[in-house]
């Protein structure tokens, strides 16, 4: 099969792990910023984290020069139109761009001149390529609990706008959820979907956690259910929907190598999978990329792609037209 030309859908990708190189480059020259370098394959290698990454938080390092240069409304505009324009080159008709706003206030912006600047650069990548997409506000997991009110409430006039649900992102300790039971349920009462990274760094009960206390309706990687009975059972029941990033799982040490990558054996037992990158920058990859890596590991058929695009067009917190016409390219393969 040949994914550089099949549909496909993303639901799980970072902002600020998905930054072209150059751009990082090109802005950092205009506006005097001080990066590391100025080559590109020298940035590239500080950006892409390696495939023997220690750990999660390891990865995590990569994210600190990206944010250099997010600071500012145009820049971030402009970054999320290049990241919907490289999604629509390899035939992605759908993507939801994940990103915490309360990393981008170094320069004085509001959360919500964050929020609407990123929103304004994928309506304008819309307009122009064959693509559609909303945005997830993540909450940073290592901050307070205060500051998850903020994105909350910063993000509340953008619900249907391109704004469509909260999510929990950032470091992994156990017991996370209870921290953070408030602000996302207020969240929910706002109207705002939700995902929860959680399962990423050995710990699966913090998956039956969010899926309990937080109404988690899909789970950001969600790797370490495999080693939680109830946390396997309850997503497996609810059909609560994992969004795996099989190239970032290897790199963050979730599993050693691909062969080891349970999403297959989720997939076979009846658990909704989606496909993913994850980061696109960090991890060095495409939705291409990941598409071919799962189906060659685990020798998948047509049918099984067929039907992890279905799951992920059910679960994507598009609305029923877009839905619809997600499904029409379905069809047509």
């Amino acid at each position: 099969m040949n994914f550089s030309i099949m549909p496909k859908i993303e639901l799980h990708c970072h902002l600020d792990g998905s930054v072209r190189p150059e751009t990082i480059i090109d802005i950092a020259k205009r506006e005097s910023i001080s990066i590391p370098s100025f080559d590109k394959e020298e940035i590239k290698e500080k950006l892409i984290a390696p495939l023997d990454c220690e750990s999660l938080d390891e990865y995590l390092k990569r994210f600190s020069i990206p944010n250099l240069v997010m600071q500012s409304k145009e820049n971030l505009k402009r970054i999320t139109f290049e990241l919907f324009e490289d999604a629509a080159k390899e035939n992605v008709k759908y993507m939801e761009v994940r990103f915490a706003p309360l990393l981008h206030t170094r320069m004085g912006l509001s959360v919500e001149e964050i929020i609407q600047s990123v929103t304004e650069g994928m309506k304008e990548a819309e307009k122009q390529f064959d693509i559609k997409g909303n945005i997830i506000l993540s909450c940073m997991r290592t901050m307070s609990v205060e500051s998850a009110f903020e994105v909350v409430e910063g993000g509340k006039r953008f619900l249907g706008k391109g704004v469509v649900a909260i999510d929990l992102c950032a470091s992994e300790e156990e017991g996370f959820c209870r921290k953070f039971i408030e602000p996302i349920a207020l969240a929910r009462e706002y109207g705002y979907r939700v995902t929860i990274h959680a399962g990423e760094t050995g710990i699966g009960k913090n998956v039956l956690e969010a899926v309990e206390w937080l109404g988690a309706e899909r789970i950001g990687h969600g790797v370490f259910i495999k080693d939680c009975v109830e946390a396997y059972t309850i997503v497996k029941e609810k059909q609560v929907v994992l969004e795996m990033c099989p190239t970032s799982n290897v790199q963050t040490k979730a599993v050693n190598q691909f062969s080891e990558h349970p999403i297959y054996d989720f997939h076979r037992d009846g658990i909704k999978v989606t496909v993913n990158t994850d980061n696109r920058t960090v991890s060095n990859t495409t939705m291409a990329k990941e598409c071919d890596l799962v189906c060659n590991e685990f020798a998948m058929s047509d049918e099984d792609y067929k039907q992890i695009y279905m799951n992920s067009v059910q679960a994507s917190f598009a609305d029923v037209k877009t839905k619809e016409k997600l499904m029409k390219y379905l069809l047509d393969i």
